[in-house]
């Protein structure tokens, strides 16, 4: 369910987008990301004690994040460890990615919005052409190696 509602940001649902912004905009909830990343699964308590906030605290957190996808967990006796989802986590990536690339296609891509803020069209041209043949010569030196 939470992973769908996270599916659903990426893939456009109107307005819900906004809402992942929400989520990763707590600084919070980024440090315990960060954390679930480095260490692994953690319970809330472990997390209270390195991050310097209430165990209730982290809980509501960890709840926002389960909410959004992000985050699981499955009960383990009276230790409940909570984990990253590493797929969830990666499409968030790209959803970000995506929206913070500004017209940009990546490599070849070609950049409309810088090409068009541009007083020098030609010059601009010229520079990004000079970047993807050196982009392409370490492509053919790295064929080259093998």
């Amino acid at each position: 369910m939470a992973f769908k509602l996270l599916l659903n940001w990426i893939n456009g649902m109107e307005g819900e987008q906004a809402e992942l912004f929400k989520v990763l905009g707590v600084e919070s909830r980024t440090r315990i990301i960060e954390l679930l990343k480095q260490k692994g699964p953690l319970g809330a308590n472990d997390m209270s004690e390195v991050l310097g906030i209430t165990p209730s605290a982290v809980s509501q957190h960890l709840k926002i994040l389960k909410h959004a996808g992000l985050a699981w967990n499955e009960r383990k006796g009276y230790w409940i460890p909570y984990e990253i989802d590493p797929v969830a986590l990666d499409k968030c990536g790209e959803f970000l990615s995506n929206i913070c690339t500004f017209g940009c296609q990546g490599p070849g891509g070609f950049r409309e919005a810088e090409l068009s803020r541009a007083k020098d069209k030609v010059a601009l041209l010229k520079k990004h052409e000079r970047e993807l043949e050196e982009e392409l010569n370490k492509v053919r030196a790295q064929i080259e190696e093998f």
